[in-house]
């Protein structure tokens, strides 16, 4: 029986045109006449598997990254399911989110899908913390037909015989619609990540402990503490330190909302693939001071001038004088920044990720 004719409008966003033509498909009816622009794409369209450790709701750097990545690739007009074990379905595609601990979806997709396409996207903890020593994820890496590093630093870490394989897309922020005003009374300095060693959640507070009596710098902290030591210190630390504040797990838009009006935004940590933090941070235009480790310099520049030696509090007690008390110094830090803006923007990474899967299939 034909199917009858349908009078539509034809949508400007590529991904609900594309979910539309899926259910037109099911349906039997031919879309190449309603929307021949469409066509091509729908020609292309790969059905992803998307695999990360961090569970669904979850606001783990991993997760977010997932989901804003298969926000793009539906916007390619794919069809991307998110899921935190590989699924054996029908699958052209596997995206897997840190080498070690989606190892066994990343063996099972290979065997059971030996000439399809899988990429593995390193982590901080596996570039700089698993890979030299963890033979399991050595073994993701050799499956691969591509590795997606969050920053072009982290190649240096790689094998030469993975380096070839291996893609440099950066994590992309959407710049805020309105500006966030800071508070005029107070130079709120604001570091978000969860509580955990990797982090050193802390560093910022200690700091801030030895700033002179006369600064008007608060320490805004904002992230779940990971464990029940973590959450002691945090509170010991609101209660000895009337600079610091722990605000806890906030949701995305309120932890948002507090990052753009901040003066400035610390990244502490020890080791980092590259925070999304920094993205947003950037896509802000506020300021960074951060340790001086590959996941930053990759993002920000060797030249950065608002780097601090790893779990080094008093060059960092003396870079927040800096940016409170000389204003030179502060306009530096922004313009360095600035310079390093279009990075972060969500059409370049959609453009990288576009390129990626036009070179494997």
């Amino acid at each position: 029986m034909p199917c009858p004719v349908l009078k539509l409008v034809i949508l400007s966003d590529l991904g609900a045109r594309n979910t539309l033509c899926y259910v037109l498909l099911e349906l039997g009816t031919e879309v190449g006449n309603l929307f021949p622009a469409t066509t091509d794409v729908m020609n292309r369209s790969l059905r992803i598997q998307m695999v990360t450790p961090a569970p669904a709701r979850s606001l783990h750097g991993n997760r977010v990254t997932a989901l804003r990545w298969a926000r793009l690739l539906r916007q390619l007009g794919h069809r991307v399911k998110i899921t935190t074990q590989y699924q054996p379905t029908s699958t052209d595609l596997l995206i897997a989110l840190h080498a070690r601990r989606s190892a066994s979806s990343i063996a099972e997709f290979a065997d059971q899908y030996p000439g399809k396409p899988l990429i593995v996207a390193l982590t901080g903890t596996d570039l700089y913390h698993d890979l030299p020593t963890s033979q399991t994820a050595q073994q993701s890496l050799r499956l691969a037909t591509r590795l997606v590093l969050l920053q072009p630093d982290g190649m240096k870490y790689l094998a030469a015989q993975h380096r070839k394989k291996a893609r440099a897309i950066i994590q992309s922020a959407r710049k805020p619609a309105r500006r966030v005003p800071p508070l005029k009374r107070v130079m709120e300095v604001a570091v978000v990540a969860h509580l955990r060693a990797v982090k050193d959640p802390f560093r910022l507070a200690l700091a801030s402990r030895k700033l002179p009596a006369s600064s008007k710098i608060r320490v805004v902290q904002i992230g779940q503490a990971l464990s029940p030591g973590m959450q002691r210190q945090a509170v010991r630390e609101m209660a000895q330190n009337d600079r610091y504040r722990w605000l806890g797990q906030l949701s995305r838009w309120q932890t948002l909302q507090r990052l753009r009006r901040s003066r400035l935004v610390v990244v502490s940590s020890r080791l980092e693939g590259a925070p999304n933090v920094a993205s947003e941070a950037l896509a802000a235009e506020v300021p960074m001071l951060s340790s001086r480790i590959s996941g930053m310099v990759g993002l920000l520049g060797e030249d950065y001038p608002g780097y601090f030696p790893v779990g080094d509090t008093d060059q960092l007690t003396q870079l927040l004088v800096r940016a409170e008390q000389d204003r030179d110094f502060y306009r530096q830090l922004k313009a360095s920044c600035s310079q390093v803006q279009h990075l972060v923007r969500p059409q370049r990474e959609k453009r990288l990720w576009k390129e990626l899967l036009a070179e494997i299939t």
